[in-house]
């Protein structure tokens, strides 16, 4: 077999979980052949040149073997090699990430109760006294 349809090798190569979602990360031109936007029909061959957007990182690799077979992790390594550029593309931004984590991440509570508000009322001070309303008295 010295050609397959691209949808079955990123099956067998395990970049996504199922055919269907290859199928539909091709149909999103989230995968190019050679540079070029392709469909999952598209067969791949030995030497093509893959770009695969993952989430914010774009993955670049060479097709070295084609297999139809879903095996272990292991011998799906063996079907592609990713450039040294794109190995530092993916391991800056993973430091990038790792940096700069998410700030919504970091709230440990959501929105103030009511006796959070009264707290802050009373470090603030009381501007309005004891009047219950805001017009002015007369």
């Amino acid at each position: 077999m010295d050609k397959l349809r691209i949808d079955k090798w990123l099956w067998a190569a395990r970049f996504y979980k199922t055919r269907s979602l290859a199928s539909d990360e091709i149909d999103k031109g989230r995968v190019l052949v050679n540079g070029t936007v392709v469909k999952p029909a598209r067969e791949v061959k030995a030497g093509d040149s893959l770009q695969l957007r993952m989430g914010p990182v774009t993955r670049t690799i060479t097709v070295l073997t084609v297999s139809d077979k879903r095996g272990p992790a292991s011998v799906a390594a063996l079907l592609f090699k990713e450039t040294e550029e794109s190995l530092r593309s993916r391991q800056l931004a993973a430091e990038q990430r790792r940096l700069a984590p998410e700030p919504a991440l970091t709230l440990t509570q959501g929105r103030p109760t009511k006796r959070d508000r009264r707290d802050t009322e009373k470090l603030r001070g009381d501007t309005w006294g004891n009047r219950w309303s805001a017009s002015v008295d007369s």
